[in-house]
């Protein structure tokens, strides 16, 4: 069955998804601090755009808010203890994060409708629909582990709105990066991603040999 020691249940197994959700929680946390509480304080280097975001605030305001929704989520629902015990919750908790998802993905584009990161954003929020989408059907067909396998997925596109701003303090990352090279960053982090992913679902059977 092509399920991954990631989501099989043992020590090791606990251990390394404690560890995992430590670090992305770690990487939140800097993120934070050094984009959005230097935005607030019209951080020089941001200064322009700090402009962008006030005029985008419409549209920002309800895609940022998708986005923590889906963030937080997530760590939630890949509780096996919190899935098994208040299924009902787990269930609930998914269909809000698949709006959130829907909704951070559409003002995304609306964002970056007209502007040179459009071609970048759009394939990121595509990803991000598609492997949201997929994880949906298949728990509507009850098809656990697939189900399981395509959230991971979707997560891992998730977490790229934070990952691909992990650099954004470098002031040569920040100044040097042009419009174009930022789109071309955005599928970079989203592709990156979906591969890692896709390596730890199926690190086991890539790992063994059958005799």
């Amino acid at each position: 069955m092509p399920t991954s020691t990631v989501l099989a249940p043992s020590s090791a197994g606990s251990r390394f998804k404690t560890i995992l959700w430590v670090s992305l929680g770690l990487t939140v946390l800097f993120v934070f601090i050094t984009s959005e509480v230097l935005l607030v304080t019209d951080y020089p280097m941001y200064h322009a755009y700090r402009l962008q975001v006030i005029a985008d605030r419409h549209l920002l305001i309800p895609h940022t808010l998708a986005g923590i929704f889906a963030l937080l989520i997530g760590p939630i629902n890949f509780s096996s203890r919190i899935r098994q015990r208040h299924l009902q919750l787990h269930r609930i908790l998914g269909r809000i994060y698949v709006i959130s998802v829907f909704v951070g993905s559409f003002t995304g584009i609306a964002l970056a409708a007209g502007r040179p990161g459009f071609p970048g954003t759009s394939m990121q929020a595509a990803a991000w629909m598609v492997c949201t989408t997929a994880a949906f059907i298949t728990a509507r067909n009850r098809q656990i582990t697939q189900h399981r396998q395509w959230m991971a997925r979707s997560y891992a596109v998730t977490f790229t709105f934070v990952s691909s701003r992990v650099l954004n303090l470098w002031p040569r990352y920040w100044s040097h990066l042009g419009d174009v090279l930022s789109a071309v960053g955005v599928i970079a982090f989203t592709l990156a991603s979906l591969l890692i992913m896709d390596l730890g679902l199926n690190w086991h059977e890539l790992t063994t040999r059958r005799d």
